[in-house]
């Protein structure tokens, strides 16, 4: 009668296995490489949408360019990327990922370098590389002297060696190199975690603002000083560095010489006053593109520039509205830029003007004036002039640089009457119906600073680097272990067996063992003669010699 299979009865994992399970599955290697690669894809929206901490009004006006799925992407926190839910989850799974991989093989690591190699196989012609050297009989080397030997030879070699059955008859050598390589593999991991450490460390206390500065303005740190400012999440207003710097000139040097490229710029040069602290002695420093200037813990970086006009402004009473420089915003190469004036002091009613500022004007054939150049040879301002609500005392934040003349009324105009306004430095310009007058006083240069302070830098060089040299030692440090056995010739002379063993895929290791060979050989004087070349792959191959490998032998007799 045929028996019933019976189906076997698995364990139950229960809450404990498959926390271990999922912890295993978490910090596997495989993984880890996953998750890195999961971490770089997940930065590439980050590349692609706008976002909010850098830019928000960029963001906001994207959301009115996109109705349809701004808000989605808004939703699935796709300008918030780095700061989002799914993007620190995988930062967090990755950290913890590199950690469990890290201690464990730390530790095994640790126990391998305080233990001694590992005994000789019984069989060392098994090993990749192979050979034997039988000593010559009159030098009247024994076993144990030639032991002492090749533990003298491989420790110049830099291997670390135990000595196994010393007082035996067949005493042997087992040597180690390359430890570093795997010292090099731990310490760029280790690095890595270092990298993401010190990043979390920039993102928490760090923080990022702009700011533009006009020639001859102070910047203060204080927050109320910033144009725009993005705080880490655990960033303290109060650790605030009290530095100031002062834009003493700004100077930009464009090409004179080239006609492909004439009037590109080619130097940007600003010449900065620093304190550090209140009560500090004032020192000069140069700002220029790509080299960015430190004060107080901060980073200074040059990323904007251009004209900034003064102009002053009086009301239909005869008073002063507005007076100071005015910041325009390139639009090409020419630095044709565009400017907005605002007056909410003016009475009986606000002003506002919106134009363009040219470095250097030329009127075309249908009289519209455009710029030739971005050196000022012939600056001018070209303005429309507007009354009315400008909208600043409703208490909503208004965009600076933009003029909503929805609630306004247009006093000049190329379509108007009036005209529109074109000053020229020194000149000045009286509004219709009495609402004041607007003058051209010179200009100024300004420049766009980006401030960061991140705490975390310093660290991610040093781990950076260090995760270089890690890396490089994995590379090209090869780690391989070698073995040396003594024993007797059938025809007494003593007989010296070696074979050496590389962890993983290592080239040099046939030129490690030719050049361990020639050690012995030197040693104990072994003449070349004496040395011949077996090919495994003949049928007269030593038995027990891997397939299609080539072993080196010593001349031997019939009986050998």
């Amino acid at each position: 009668m045929k028996d019933t299979p019976i189906d076997p009865v698995l364990p139950r994992l229960g809450v404990p296995g498959t926390l271990r399970w999922v912890w295993r599955q978490l910090t596997s290697m495989r993984n880890a490489l996953f998750l890195l690669l999961l971490l770089a894809i997940a930065a590439v929206p980050g590349s692609l949408f706008p976002q909010r901490p850098v830019n928000p009004s960029v963001v906001t006006q994207y959301l009115k360019d996109h109705p349809g799925y701004g808000p989605w992407l808004d939703r699935l926190q796709f300008f918030n990327v780095y700061s989002s839910i799914w993007f620190s989850a995988i930062y967090l799974l990755l950290f913890i990922s590199l950690i469990g991989c890290v201690v464990p093989r730390t530790r095994a690591h640790w126990k391998t370098m305080r233990s001694a190699p590992p005994r000789t196989p019984g069989r060392l012609s098994r090993m990749p590389e192979y050979g034997t050297l039988a000593l010559p009989e009159e030098l009247g080397i024994s076993a144990d002297q030639a032991v002492r030997d090749a533990v003298r030879l491989l420790r110049r070699r830099r291997y670390r060696i135990h000595l196994y059955d010393a007082a035996g008859a067949r005493p042997s050598v087992s040597a180690e190199r390359g430890l570093i390589k795997e010292i090099g593999n731990l310490a760029f991991h280790v690095s890595l975690i270092g990298v993401l450490v010190c990043v979390a460390i920039g993102g928490l206390f760090g923080y990022r603002g702009q700011k533009i500065l006009v020639e001859g303005d102070t910047f203060v740190n204080t927050l109320v000083g910033y144009d725009s400012f993005s705080p880490g999440a655990n960033f303290n207003p109060s650790k605030l560095d009290p530095f100031a710097i002062t834009l003493d000139r700004f100077q930009v040097t464009f090409d004179r010489s080239s006609k492909a490229h004439y009037g590109q710029p080619i130097d940007f040069t600003a010449a900065m006053t620093v304190k550090d602290k209140p009560g500090a002695a004032p020192v000069k420093q140069t700002l220029k593109v790509n080299d960015p200037i430190s004060v107080g813990g901060a980073s200074f970086y040059l990323v904007g520039n251009g004209y900034a006009p003064v102009v002053t402004v009086k009301d239909g009473t005869g008073k002063t509205a507005f007076s100071g420089p005015v910041i325009s915003i390139p639009s090409d190469g020419a630095y044709t830029s565009l400017l907005v004036i605002k007056a909410p002091d003016a009475a009986p009613s606000q002003l506002g003007f919106v134009g363009f500022f040219l470095p250097t004007a030329l009127v075309n054939d249908k009289g519209i004036s455009y710029a030739s150049d971005p050196d000022p040879f012939n600056p001018q301002l070209n303005l429309n002039s507007f009354y009315g609500d400008l909208g600043l005392n409703t208490g909503q934040p208004r965009n600076v640089y933009t003029l909503d003349t929805k609630n306004l009324t247009q006093l000049n105009g190329r379509d108007l009457k009036a005209g529109g306004i074109v000053l020229s430095p020194g000149q000045s310009y009286t509004l219709p119906e009495g609402k004041g007058s607007i003058s051209f006083d010179g200009i100024k240069r300004y420049v766009g600073i980006d401030i960061r302070h991140d705490p975390g830098q310093g660290g991610v060089l040093v781990f950076a680097l260090a995760a270089i040299a890690g890396l490089i030692c994995s590379l090209f440090v090869g780690r391989h272990r070698v073995w040396v056995r003594t024993g007797t010739h059938p025809d007494g002379r003593t007989l010296i067996e070696y074979g050496l063993l590389a962890r993983g895929e290592n080239h040099r290791l046939p030129a490690e063992a030719a050049a361990i060979r020639r050690l012995l050989q030197q040693e104990w004087k072994v003449p070349d003669e004496e040395v011949r070349t077996i090919d495994t792959k003949a049928p007269t191959a030593r038995a027990g010699a891997p397939i299609g490998e080539t072993k080196t032998f010593p001349t031997m007799s019939k009986d050998w």
